[in-house]
């Protein structure tokens, strides 16, 4: 069965916290360091960080929106990516931000979900990209962990 997955998250030192992805400092961009048990999870948490950056709380958010999302790609790198992008992609065009991701299908190469969201009354950031800087998928013994550089 799926779940919804919704953050919430505190400010702490004027940089974002949560469990699962925490914002961390880069030159030029915006970064993220995320984790999760599985890679469904990994998606999961790296999909609200990002939307979490657009639209900074994600629970003021209406969901009155939903979209279906298949993507095919050669790698899990490049499968989050896309991913990222496909969602970075209705921020910029429509202000359309998601907030709940239902994962029903990820390999190493591809990914079906539907997302839940709606238009947010202001962007924090604008990501131009998805960087594939340093982008490598990690296994490790609490499950996966990615940095992912966004092009602001």
């Amino acid at each position: 069965m799926l779940q919804w997955s919704l953050i919430s998250y505190r400010v702490m030192g004027g940089l974002m916290s949560v469990e699962h992805f925490e914002v961390i400092e880069h030159t030029a961009d915006w970064s993220i360091k995320v984790k999760g048990r599985d890679l469904d999870r990994l998606f999961i948490h790296a999909a609200e960080g990002m939307s979490s950056l657009i639209a900074g709380e994600l629970d003021a958010l209406p969901q009155d929106e939903e979209r279906t999302i298949s993507l095919a790609a050669y790698d899990v790198e490049g499968l989050l990516v896309d991913w990222l992008s496909e969602l970075a992609y209705y921020a910029e065009m429509e202000q359309l931000v998601f907030a709940h991701f239902k994962i029903s299908e990820l390999t190493a190469n591809k990914l079906r979900a539907i997302v839940r969201g709606g238009v947010a009354a202001e962007l924090h950031k604008h990501i131009k990209a998805v960087t594939y800087h340093d982008l490598q998928v990690v296994r490790n013994e609490q499950g996966y962990e990615v940095t992912i550089v966004f092009d602001v």
